[in-house]
């Protein structure tokens, strides 16, 4: 980590989960009991050199106010927005004044519980010493499948150098903003902060993570990071992890 850089960690919880369905935003549905919100901040707070947690939530929101992290000194809130891209914006704004260019800031997506400490400390360690930053991600190991306009396979592309994106996307708090910046100038969606920095020309540095790094999008996917979660609590063996290259 470049000296007298800071860490911070914005995590954007401003979405409403229509994928997931229900009568609550999925970050708020309960998983061992606990909302998932609840695990992916503490999964966050428990590491000592994250400065501070800002978390964008949606107008209205009184479910935050609820959890145990709400209270922590070092979680605050923000405003989120209609968009991923807004909500971020938002809390790096939160931070001006207090984080730096060359400060660091964690992405990290409100309804993915399961980020494991080894996965966050193997990001720190391996992008802290890159200029852009770099985010978790997964080599894909299945058989890639292009669907013609009546759902049948219509060819199969190569998987060679592709990479699933996780959470945290680790960015250098000047990049990001500027990244932003010019997304939502030109009206562009973006899916992850990686893609808002490569619009950049830049190229963040990929860090091999774990598997069981979930994000709950669809009803089952609650009942996975529930078994996950649990097999930790009670001690399970991992799943061997795969080896980290720096990309």
């Amino acid at each position: 980590m470049r000296r007298g850089a800071r860490r911070w960690a914005v995590v954007p919880a401003a979405g409403r989960g229509e994928r997931f369905g229900g009568s609550r935003p999925k970050q708020y549905v309960p998983l061992l009991g606990r909302p998932v919100l609840s695990w992916s901040l503490a999964a966050l707070l428990a590491e000592p050199s994250i400065s501070g947690v800002v978390v964008a939530l949606a107008p209205g929101d009184r479910r935050f106010t609820r959890l145990p992290e709400a209270r922590d000194p070092r979680v605050r809130r923000c405003a989120g927005g209609a968009r991923r891209e807004l909500s971020v914006a938002n809390a790096l704004a939160a931070l001006e004044g207090e984080a730096r260019d060359h400060d660091w800031v964690l992405v990290h997506d409100a309804a993915r519980p399961c980020l494991h400490r080894d996965d966050l400390r193997a990001l720190l360690d391996e992008v802290g010493d890159d200029a852009v930053g770099g985010l978790l991600a997964l080599p894909l190991s299945d058989t890639l499948k292009a669907a013609d306009a009546r759902g049948s396979s219509a060819r199969t592309l190569p998987r060679e150098g592709l990479w699933r994106a996780l959470t945290p996307q680790m960015i250098r708090y000047g990049v990001l903003r500027r990244a932003l910046a010019l997304s939502i100038e030109r009206e562009r969606a973006v899916t992850d902060e990686a893609a808002a920095v490569e619009a950049l020309g830049m190229r963040p540095r990929l860090v091999a993570g774990r598997a069981d790094n979930i994000k709950v999008t669809l009803p089952g996917d609650r009942a996975l990071a529930a078994a996950i979660l649990a097999a930790r609590s009670k001690g399970s063996a991992h799943r061997p992890r795969l080896r980290r290259p720096r990309v």
